[in-house]
């Protein structure tokens, strides 16, 4: 029987195979009594199964590290890593274990309830949603005492691909099953910024979240159609729909492939205007992905990603090599480093501290104020790279006067610090700001004074101007960039800069977005910043753009104050 069910598609693209469901170890945990002779046994056993997911965990970040992209991935491994170190966990269970003279299955599970009870209870919805991470640690250790540790799906028994079809996946779970090359991930929880979304969309694989119930409706080996791009899945289609289909994807496929053949053209609209177009990237090896697909720069280097998954922190040469390298890969080509934006969802393995509200917290520039030596070590390492080629200092989260002045007099001692050992850098490198807090965007005219150019981060933008925490998927769907706050925003930033004679740039989500492609040049915006793998989708928008076709639709979407009709308007902007 044939039949649709329905999620959120978090990852575009179409998949066609047959069904493999992922087994959840936590669904039957036995329970037994031991004798007490056999309790430090089970003791043993438990501690054992502790050290093998710990070896598992340090397996994948060794495989994560090889491959571009994927540092999202690693923090999340980071998290995963914390919670099996916890004693709220580890010790409870052994604890658990020899006074209740209980099975090592039964003690684990009833310690991850009682943490998951006091996840819930914690206002913080960015922080209530990490119980999923409790669950998916204490699942692998589970997946071990039940005799298959680092669990991998049997070989398909069907030629063509296979689809996973799992209640929920961790990001080590998505890391592994990428070795057996799924060509599309189906999960029954999760939200556009779970860890299965995330990690989807850096693989490139289509993946649809939230289907509540497809692990109990889909069997082993059904046929399945997986469209990302609508969020539905087709389960035992015909052979008429099957055919609809693959016609799709060979379509979706010469489109691909049309747009590799643009790579080496310039973004340049139909009335001659240049737009540039730069990447973000988080590690030094995507800079040849970058290359690759025409960036004329790096808009975005995540310089954080270099201090999480470790022990220690990066010292100020293994930084400065780091920096070096992109800077070099890009020959000449500017390259802009934001400085270390930790806290939040970010975290060094040092940082015990929880804040009430991540979001609101020690984070970015407050943090790197408050640790002036880890600071200081950073923009050393990056003005010795300033040297190599254009470089440029992104500074984040900014909001007041005297934050600047703050960062600013740490800029100059840096560079005295340098001066003094006779240790080149240029020194009239550039310090720019990212515009994400509205504070910041309603006092544009002091950050422009006393820096050289901005970056609009309009995912914090939005998060911060709509009071929407988004990731949290209860409220997720509010989340508009389209809303009329943020429409007028970002045209008084793009406009008041313009006027300045200040660069600008859009380096968050919407950038990468070809929806919003027309509507941020309506806007005035000629630099555009995202990762690499959508950096041709929005080249493609822009050659076929007229602006001032675009200019007279700007006119009334600025006029509109309801998202329906703004919306309705960008549609036929985009037509």
């Amino acid at each position: 029987m044939s039949f649709i069910l329905y999620g959120t598609g978090v990852s575009d693209g179409i998949a066609i195979g047959h069904a493999h469901l992922a087994s959840s170890a936590t669904l039957n945990v036995p329970h037994y009594l031991l004798p007490k002779n056999q309790i430090n046994a089970e003791l043993t056993r438990l501690r054992n199964a502790f050290s093998t997911v710990r070896l598992e965990l340090e397996t994948l970040k060794t495989s994560a590290a090889q491959v571009s992209g994927l540092a999202e991935f690693n923090a999340f491994l980071e998290l995963h890593q914390m919670i099996l170190d916890d004693p709220t966990l580890s010790h409870a269970a052994l604890e658990t274990v020899e006074q209740a003279q209980c099975n090592a299955e039964w003690a684990i599970t009833q310690q991850m309830e009682v943490l998951v009870a006091r996840f819930e209870e914690i206002e913080d919805a960015y922080l209530r949603e990490r119980k999923t991470d409790v669950v998916q640690v204490v699942e692998r250790v589970l997946k071990v005492l039940l005799g298959h540790p680092g669990y991998t799906p049997p070989p398909s028994k069907h030629d063509g691909s296979s689809i996973l079809v799992a209640h929920d996946l961790s990001p080590a779970d998505v890391m592994q099953y990428k070795q057996h090359q799924f060509s599309a991930f189906l999960t029954d929880m999760g939200g556009p910024t779970s860890h299965t979304a995330i990690v989807a969309r850096s693989l490139n694989i289509p993946s649809i979240v939230a289907m509540q119930h497809a692990q109990q409706l889909i069997y082993e080996n059904d046929n399945l159609i997986v469209d990302g791009n609508q969020g539905i899945v087709i389960v035992n289609p015909d052979k008429y729909i099957l055919a609809e289909y693959r016609l799709k994807q060979s379509q979706l496929e010469l489109e691909k492939r049309k747009l590799w053949r643009i790579r080496s053209v310039k973004a340049v609209t139909l009335d001659g205007t240049t737009v540039d177009l730069l990447a973000n990237i988080e590690l030094p090896q995507e800079v040849e992905q970058a290359r690759e697909c025409g960036a004329m720069g790096i808009g975005l280097f995540r310089s954080e990603f270099l201090f999480l998954n470790r022990d220690d922190l990066p010292d100020e040469e293994e930084q400065f090599e780091a920096y070096s390298t992109v800077v070099k890969g890009m020959h000449g080509q500017p390259v802009v480093i934001r400085t270390f934006d930790l806290g939040a969802d970010k975290n060094l393995r040092s940082a015990y501290r929880t804040a009430p509200n991540p979001a609101l917290g020690l984070r970015a520039i407050r943090l790197s104020l408050a640790a002036p030596g880890m600071f200081l070590v950073q923009l050393r390492a990056i003005l010795r790279a300033s040297v190599l080629g254009k470089t440029r200092i992104l500074i984040p989260m900014l909001c007041s006067s005297r934050e600047v002045d703050q960062t600013l007099q740490m800029i100059e001692f840096a560079k005295q610090s340098l001066r003094d050992e006779n240790k080149p850098f240029d020194e009239n490198v550039r310090i720019g700001c990212m515009v994400e807090i509205p504070a910041t965007a309603l006092s544009l005219e002091l950050f422009m004074r006393k820096l050289d150019f901005l970056s609009i981060g309009t995912n914090d933008l939005i998060q911060y101007t709509l009071a929407i925490d988004r990731t949290d998927e209860t409220v997720a769907h509010l989340f508009d960039p389209l809303h009329p706050a943020i429409i007028r925003l970002l045209v008084q930033i793009i406009q008041n800069a313009g006027k300045a004679g200040i660069p600008v740039s859009i380096c968050g989500e919407m950038a990468g977005d070809s929806e919003y492609t027309r509507l941020l040049l309506g806007m005035g915006l000629r630099q555009f910043s995202m990762y690499p793998a959508q950096l041709l989708t929005v080249k493609r928008e822009i050659l076929g753009s007229h602006l001032p076709e675009i200019s007279r639709l700007m006119q009334k979407i600025l006029k509109a104050d309801e998202p329906e009709k703004i919306s309705e308007l960008l549609q036929k902007l985009n037509s």
